[in-house]
């Protein structure tokens, strides 16, 4: 192998491994991180990346062509992360070729590990029933939360697959979530509103989000970490917009 087929690949490799992760919820700088580790293991010292929660760019210096792929969709997918961070230090370590990292990391790619749509929807309504709880509500609250929070997850990624628009389908999912509650509360099924939203909304609140833009911008990304507070604050206030809908009608 000649040596710019040799380099072409190890961009593709770095590109592939800052791809899979961004799409699965990393961190901008563990990214970054990365990728220059890889391309330091393959003797490419001066190589250059910089990324963004929707795209990625890398060179191998600073007066070479500079790659470039948009991100797209993301998602939360740890187990991807911590999967491509295994093949990084295995290729630190010299315990990987470069085609046998290429391999792993296409299997990666393709591989599907997300619960099904049920599995997700249960576990969205027994969180929110066990925050009702923690948020101090009582145990005749559970059941309601429950159900609700289940209600409205479901709400989320069915509006979601109908408008493209995040925010409107949180919006309309805690709107649901909030006309619901109250229907418990008339009902006499439920006890204490605001302990039952509260819990049925945990499910929807951008936790890693936050947590990531948190992290960016004291790892010194604050373009990466103004957009990811951004999109939390949008969510939030989706959410927000939604519950308070509700009470503006009571």
């Amino acid at each position: 192998m000649d040596t710019r087929n040799k380099t072409n690949d190890i961009i593709k490799v770095c590109m592939l491994a800052g791809k899979v992760m961004l799409q699965s919820g990393a961190e901008t700088y563990r990214v970054e991180d990365t990728m220059l580790r890889i391309a330091a293991s393959f003797d490419l010292e001066s190589a250059q990346s910089y990324v963004t929660p929707t795209g990625i760019m890398f060179s191998t210096n600073e007066t070479e062509i500079t790659h470039f792929v948009r991100i797209v969709k993301r998602s939360t997918d740890l187990h991807k992360v911590d999967m491509v961070n295994s093949i990084s230090r295995k290729i630190t370590a010299n315990e990987l070729t470069l085609e046998a990292a290429s391999n792993e990391l296409k299997r990666i790619e393709t591989e599907v590990h997300t619960y099904t749509i049920a599995v997700q929807i249960f576990a969205a309504a027994l969180a929110s029933g066990c925050f009702t709880i923690m948020f101090q509500g009582t145990w005749q609250d559970f059941l309601p939360a429950f159900v609700i929070g289940g209600i409205g997850f479901s709400a989320m990624i069915y509006f979601h697959r109908i408008v493209e628009i995040q925010f409107f389908a949180e919006f309309l999912a805690s709107l649901i979530i909030g006309l619901l509650a109250v229907l418990s509360i008339w009902l006499g099924i439920g006890y204490q509103l605001d302990k039952i939203i509260i819990g049925s909304v945990m499910p929807l609140v951008p936790g890693l989000l936050i947590t990531n833009a948190v992290r960016d911008l004291m790892a010194g990304h604050l373009v990466s970490g103004l957009s990811k507070g951004a999109e939390a604050f949008l969510t939030a206030f989706a959410i927000g917009a939604g519950i308070a809908s509700v009470f503006s009608f009571l």
